[in-house]
């Protein structure tokens, strides 16, 4: 049941969903800032990765890139399944939305853009 879950939580889902990044991001960082048990660290993988998706959008490659990795490595623990979010498809989903640019190897990549239909987006627990 959503009730089961923080309204913020929900609703920075919800404007992921709607590809609101920095948005979600705001509602997310607010929830992470009140949080101060195990979630704390899950919260922050998913603001990185809408702030990932936030700057892949804007064309910050370097930028996507780096924030996208460290998101990775902060959701990989909660995997397969963490307040309702089916982390290990989300994941493979964020892989998937990022591989063209995982795969240039410059420093600066250029002319990797990112496609409206690899965004990922998630079930919301309850919904």
């Amino acid at each position: 049941m959503a009730a089961d879950y923080p309204e913020l939580y929900l609703q920075g889902l919800r404007l992921f969903n709607d590809e609101e990044f920095f948005e979600s991001h705001e509602v997310l960082e607010e929830l992470w800032t009140e949080t101060q048990d195990e979630r704390r660290k899950f919260y922050q993988g998913l603001i990185q990765a809408a702030v990932a998706l936030l700057h892949f959008g804007n064309e910050n490659l370097g930028g996507a890139k780096k924030v996208y990795l460290s998101s990775r490595k902060y959701l990989e623990a909660y995997q397969p399944e963490y307040e309702g979010l089916d982390v290990s498809g989300f994941l493979q989903a964020m892989h998937h939305c990022f591989a063209e640019l995982l795969e240039n190897q410059d420093l600066y990549p250029a002319g990797v853009v990112l496609r409206d239909d690899r965004i990922p987006k998630v079930r919301i627990p309850g919904e």
